[in-house]
């Protein structure tokens, strides 16, 4: 996970390692990077948690940057919240800020959710 602070790599990577219940892994995390007194931050706390639960292989999680300046800092995020989409091997595939549309997120996501194609076989 090249790129990006210590602190969300390390948030990432525990995310990601928790199995789903079928035991596969999970493939992308919602790291949400929010302040203690956003409004907007609670509201999308809300959106992200429930399509995490509904969608297999997602994963959320939210960072306050008044705990972490730095983090905030090195990633240029210039308003909370900021939702950093984090693929398995710690890429970021997009961010985006403020508050989703659920739907639309969803749709955005699922590229990123499908399972891989199979491998191809002799012929």
């Amino acid at each position: 996970m090249t790129g990006l602070p210590e602190r969300v790599r390390e948030l990432a990577a525990r995310l990601l390692a928790e199995p789903e219940e079928d035991g596969r892994p999970a493939n992308v995390a919602l790291v949400q990077l929010s302040s203690t007194f956003c409004a907007p931050c609670r509201h999308t706390r809300v959106v992200l948690a429930r399509l995490a639960r509904s969608t297999p292989g997602l994963r959320h999680t939210e960072l306050d940057l008044g705990s972490a300046p730095e983090v905030g800092e090195r990633l240029r995020v210039s308003r909370t919240p900021t939702t950093l989409v984090l693929r398995a091997d710690g890429t970021e595939a997009f961010r985006f800020a403020g508050v989703p549309k659920g739907e639309a997120l969803a749709e955005a996501l699922a590229p990123l959710l499908a399972p891989p194609p199979p491998a191809a076989g002799p012929t």
